[in-house]
C-alpha cells in the first residue's frame, strides 16, 4: 500500500489470561472503506479500541498518520461513532455540537453537518438527553464528523435502526467516501459489509482469517448456489437435499437456496423434480455462508446476531 493511514504491526492484547487479539498485522490505505467483521468475542471491538487509542496493546505497535493514536495531530484527523452514543446532559443539541466544534482547528459548519448526517433543524433545539434512539444516532454521527476528519470509525452504526434509516445512513457514508475519507466500520449485518466495503478484514479468535475484497473472499471458497422461488418450498428443500452435490439447502425470505459446486446439475434437477421453479439465479455465494464456513468451530457455525463482542 502506498499511502497507509493505519499501520498495525504484530499487535497482541491480553486481558488477564485471555488473548483478545493475537499477533495481528495489517495496514489501511487512504480513501478506502474497510469492514472489520467477526463473531462475538473475535477481537474486532478490541482492535478498534486500540486503533482509537482507548486501550493500549500488550505487544506490538499501532500508528495512525505515522503517529501514536493519542497524538494530538491524530486526534484532530479522526472521528468515531461508537455503538453506545452518550450525550452531555442539560445541553441542547446545537450546544453539544458547538462544544465539540470548539475542540477542532477547522470544524465543519453546522450547515455542512446537517447536510451530511440527516439531522433536522428542529432537532437542534431539543435537549440532548431527551432524544429518541434514532435521533441520538444522528447526533452521534454529527459529532463524529464535527472536526472534518480524514479517518472515521463506525462501531456497529446501524444497530437498532429500521431498514429505511439504515439505507439513509449508508447513503450518507457513500457521500463521505466520495470526499476521499477513509472509513473503518464494524457491523453484524453482513449484507452491509458486502454492499459498502471495498475490503473486509475477518477476525476469529483474535486472529485475521480472511482479508480482501468481498468478492475475492467469496471466490476463495468457491461457494456457489442456485436460488429460485416456488410455491412448494418444503418439497423443494426435501428433494434437493437428497442430492449428494448439494451441501446445504435452505429458505430465506421468499427464495430457496441450494449450495453446490455443480450448478448445472442442480438446474437440471429443478426440472427433473418438477419443482415449478421461477426467477432462477446462480450466485457466486453469500457472505453469510463464507462467514459461517470460516468461523465455525468443530464443524458448527459460531454466528450470533446479538452484539456482545468481548473486549
Amino acid at each position: 500500500m502506498t499511502n497507509p493511514v493505519v499501520e498495525v504491526q504484530h499487535v497482541t492484547r491480553n486481558f488477564g489470561k485471555t488473548t483478545a487479539v493475537n499477533n495481528v498485522s495489517f495496514s489501511i490505505e487512504k480513501g478506502s472503506t474497510v469492514a472489520i467483521l467477526g463473531p462475538n468475542g473475535a477481537g474486532k471491538t478490541t482492535m478498534v479500541s486500540m486503533m482509537l487509542g482507548l486501550i493500549e496493546p500488550s505487544a506490538g505497535h499501532i500508528q495512525l498518520f505515522r503517529h501514536h493514536p493519542k497524538h494530538i495531530s491524530v486526534r484532530e484527523k479522526i472521528g468515531a461513532m461508537l455503538q453506545d452514543v452518550s450525550v452531555v446532559d442539560k445541553l441542547k443539541v446545537h450546544e453539544v455540537i458547538a462544544l465539540f466544534r470548539s475542540y477542532y482547528p477547522s470544524p465543519l459548519s453546522m450547515e455542512e453537518l446537517i447536510a451530511l448526517t440527516g439531522l433536522e433543524k428542529n432537532d437542534l433545539n431539543k435537549w440532548a438527553d431527551k432524544l429518541s434512539g434514532g435521533q441520538k444516532r444522528r447526533v452521534g454521527f454529527a459529532l463524529a464528523l464535527t472536526g472534518n476528519p480524514d479517518l472515521v470509525f463506525f462501531d456497529e452504526p446501524t444497530v437498532g435502526l429500521d431498514i429505511t434509516a439504515r439505507r439513509l445512513f449508508w447513503e450518507k457514508v457513500n457521500a463521505l467516501k466520495e470526499k476521499g475519507k477513509t472509513i473503518i466500520f464494524t457491523t453484524h449485518y453482513l449484507q452491509e459489509a458486502d454492499d459498502v466495503a471495498e475490503r473486509i478484514i475477518l477476525f476469529n479468535r483474535g486472529e485475521i482469517i480472511a482479508d480482501g475484497h468481498p468478492n475475492a473472499i467469496k471466490q476463495q471458497l468457491a461457494i456457489r448456489n442456485v436460488s429460485f422461488q416456488t410455491n412448494d418450498a418444503k418439497r423443494a428443500i426435501q428433494q434437493l437435499q437428497t442430492l449428494p452435490i448439494v451441501s446445504k439447502c435452505y429458505q430465506k425470505d421468499d427464495r430457496i437456496y441450494a449450495v453446490t459446486e455443480e450448478t448445472d446439475t442442480v438446474l437440471a434437477s429443478l426440472f427433473k423434480f418438477d419443482l415449478h421453479a421461477k426467477d432462477i439465479a446462480i450466485e457466486q455465494g453469500r457472505l453469510e455462508e463464507v462467514f459461517e464456513h470460516l468461523t465455525k468451530p468443530n464443524g458448527e457455525a459460531e454466528i450470533n446476531e446479538q452484539h456482545n463482542d468481548a473486549m
